[in-house]
């Protein structure tokens, strides 16, 4: 599967339907005694997270297998690996997500990634997306929303940093007065996700300080960011106040974070924890290995420093 067309499709758009915000009902005691005796001890510096798109092929049927299990027992075995969170998820998933005691880290937005804020003629179709979205994440409780800059198409990066600064700015109000933080996700525009306009650390950061809010922050992909400009721990020592939310990703292939690729994910990790950090890392990897639930369990582990 291409990982790329997979992610984009698993973006679904905010719907806002009545039945995602029903009434949640709760485990049994007995399921949620044999959950949480079978959660392990991390440390507890990282605040793990999984994105649900990497192990669609377990809850969704494919073309010739059915699926090996339901949405709620993949958020059982999450829960009981650890994880606090599922994301990149809207709300037709939150109940299951409040049923089984986790909650969605990162949710979905009601844009795309080549469709963002740096194009003016987008901004009131993504205001009043965001308008139904932000107070829907804020009354499940949830801490975060995606949002994306777009692709360039032409568009100089000063142009379309003014243009997603303008949009962002009538943006912000909302996500204050709801207490919820919207993330501009880094990408690499080199090999994952060409034209796409917010790709460096420092443009992304520039656009933080212009909107000037502490509920407008950058979602920091180490996947990507290795790709584009590497130095990673340095960059995050000087810009870790602008950072609200931190994906992984082995590279290249953005496959498990072992020693089968180039990033040594503990050091990182250990960076990230020095800066007083306390939101979430979420486990972004493509899983090659036979077992996904045993990849996503090592690579939980191998961030929980």
């Amino acid at each position: 599967m291409n990982q790329v067309l997979s992610r984009r499709s698993a973006l679904r758009k905010i719907t806002g339907g009545t039945a995602a915000l029903a009434a949640v009902a709760s485990l049994s005691p007995r399921l949620r005694a044999a959950d949480d005796a079978a959660r392990p001890k991390l440390k507890g510096n990282i605040r793990p997270s999984a994105c649900a798109w990497c192990y669609g092929s377990l809850f969704k049927p494919g073309k010739d297998k059915p699926a090996q299990m339901t949405f709620e027992d993949f958020c059982r075995e999450c829960y009981k690996l650890g994880l606090e969170s599922v994301e990149l998820l809207g709300p037709e998933d939150w109940p299951t997500l409040r049923k089984v005691g986790l909650i969605c880290a990162m949710c979905h937005g009601p844009d795309n990634i080549p469709y963002g804020w740096n194009r003016v003629d987008h901004h009131e179709k993504l205001l009043s997306g965001f308008e139904k979205a932000i107070p829907q994440v804020a009354e499940f409780g949830f801490p975060n929303i995606i949002t994306f800059s777009g692709n360039r198409n032409g568009m100089s990066d000063e142009e379309g940093l003014e243009n997603c600064v303008k949009g962002l700015k009538r943006l912000v109000p909302i996500a204050e007065k709801h207490k919820v933080t919207v993330c501009m996700e880094l990408l690499n525009s080199k090999r994952s996700h060409k034209d796409y306009m917010c790709d460096h650390t420092a443009w992304g950061v520039e656009v933080c300080k212009r909107v000037g809010s502490e509920r407008f922050k950058l979602l920091y992909d180490i996947f990507h960011m290795q790709i584009m400009e590497g130095d990673m721990i340095d960059t995050i020592r000087e810009n870790y106040q602008y950072i609200a939310h931190y994906h992984t990703g082995g590279v290249p292939g953005r496959h498990e974070i072992d020693d089968t690729q180039e990033i040594y994910y503990p050091a990182v990790m250990r960076a990230i924890v020095a800066t007083g950090f306390k939101g979430f890392v979420a486990q972004e990897f493509v899983p090659k290995g036979p077992d996904p639930l045993a990849s996503l369990k090592q690579c939980v582990l191998i961030c929980d420093v």
